[in-house]
Order: C-alpha cells, then sequence, then structure tokens
C-alpha cells in the first residue's frame, strides 16, 4: 500500500494533523516487548530518518547494551531541487557530517552510507534489498521507514527491508516519520492494530531532541523556507515513537 498521494495533497507548507491530537490518540498505545532483541539494523531513507523516526528507541536500546547499526540509504542530496550540482554535492557532505554528529549524541556506533541516489530509491530496491541482508540475520530484528509512510524514498526502504527480514526470518519493525503529518487518528490508511509504542526513557528522548537539531541543513534555511518547518520538527520531537509489527 503506498500514501504518497495523501502526502502529496499536503504538503509541509500547511501545518497538518496536531502533535496534541495525536498525544492524546496514543496515550494508551500498547509498548513493545524488546526483551529478545539483542541487535537491530535501523534502515533510513536520508540522513535525519533515523533520528526523527526512531532515534529515541536506537539510544534506550544502545544504553541497554542492545548493538545498533544504522544504515543510511542515501545522502539526501535531493532535498534542494534547484540547487546546482556543486550544491548538491556539499549538501550531501554537510549531511553526511551532520549524520555522524548526530548518531554519536544517541550513543550508537558510526553509520554505514550507502550513497544511492536520494529521490530515486524505488529503482534500487532489489540491491537495496541485498545490502541490508548482508546485516540482517533470524537473531537481527530490523527498524525501516514505514512502507505506507508517504514519502517514495521511505516506501521504497520499508519494501526492500521487509524483503531483506522475511529472508533472514528477522523481526520487522516499521516506524513512521510523515505519517504524523498527513494522516489522522484512526485513518483507515494506517495499520493501527500493528501499531506498538517503543519504551523508552527520559534521557533518550532528550539525546533525540539534541540529535535531531544536529541536522542544521534541514530545519534552517537562511535564504528560504526550512525543509523542515519548525511546527514539523516540533511535532516529531513531541509525538511518541511508535513502529508497526
Amino acid at each position: 500500500m503506498t500514501n504518497c498521494a495523501r502526502f502529496a495533497a499536503r504538503p509541509l507548507t500547511v501545518g497538518g494533523t496536531p502533535a496534541q491530537a495525536w498525544i492524546e490518540y496514543l496515550a494508551g498505545a500498547q509498548e513493545l516487548d524488546l526483551a529478545e532483541c539483542t541487535e537491530i539494523v535501523v534502515v533510513a531513507a536520508h540522513p535525519d530518518d533515523e533520528t526523527l523516526g526512531f532515534g529515541a528507541a536506537a539510544a534506550a536500546l544502545a544504553a541497554r547494551g542492545v548493538r545498533v547499526r544504522v544504515v543510511v540509504t542515501s545522502d539526501g542530496g535531493a532535498s534542494n531541487p534547484d540547487a546546482t550540482a556543486q550544491q548538491r554535492h556539499q549538501l550531501e557532505q554537510d549531511r553526511r557530517a551532520e549524520l555522524h554528529v548526530a548518531t554519536e549524541v544517541l550513543g550508537i556506533d558510526a553509520p554505514i552510507c550507502l550513497g544511492l541516489p536520494d529521490g530515486e530509491l524505488s529503482d534500487h530496491e532489489a540491491r537495496l534489498a541485498d545490502r541490508i541482508s548482508e546485516l540482517v540475520h533470524a537473531e537481527t530484528w530490523c527498524a525501516a521507514t514505514w512502507r505506507g509512510d508517504g514519502h517514495p524514498d521511505h516506501e521504497a526502504v520499508g519494501r526492500a527491508a521487509a524483503v531483506a527480514a522475511a529472508r533472514a526470518g528477522a523481526v520487522l519493525l516499521e516506524y513512521p516519520v510523515w505519517m504524523w503529518h498527513w494522516a489522522s487518528p484512526g485513518d483507515d490508511a494506517v495499520p493501527w492494530h500493528r501499531l506498538h509504542a517503543m519504551p523508552l526513557t527520559d534521557n533518550a528522548v532528550e539525546r533525540k531532541a539534541v540529535a535531531a537539531r544536529c541536522y542544521r541543513t534541514q530545519y534552517e534555511a537562511p535564504d528560504g523556507a526550512p525543509v523542515l518547518p519548525p511546527f514539523v520538527l516540533e511535532r516529531l520531537l513531541q509525538v511518541r515513537e511508535v513502529v508497526f509489527c
């Protein structure tokens, strides 16, 4: 199932669903039992997805001694469609540097960067599934952007991760990022029956907030509108992290 049309119809220039509506809706969400998780691979489409969608969970798991590895599929160079080739290259370098700082803040190992083309990940799903399969085995959990998140790259990464997890017989967790913007509580496009809240600590939530603000290229724009408007970033920091599994 794809929700790309839903996301496209509700651009980030509009407010989207208020954080408070989500906070209230998720108040009674069942927490996921992580007792059997000793190793997890977190797959993101772009630098910052791992933090915005799963950062507090990653930090909490790492603090418990779980091995957490982050795989970022693209360097995020297409976030500014009007950029020149030189500007895009610089943005890719900047975003990769931000990613390394953010994962350090979260207390996890340096990320694995695959360097696939931003905005074109659906053309590389088979290759991506193979790369994820190299890291995931039956005892490894895999967390990836949700297959219905609404962004084409997020959905492509989710599909590739699902293939890799199925091959290995691994547990697959799918975390939303953009769903919080275009969907609404009780939305028929969301598999609520598969939703679980991630058990977090105050320290992990604080680490996520600091790590998210490492991505200055995304929420600061001296010459125009930022990729992540302030209300979007704040909503992603306020809403409880959840997964579909």
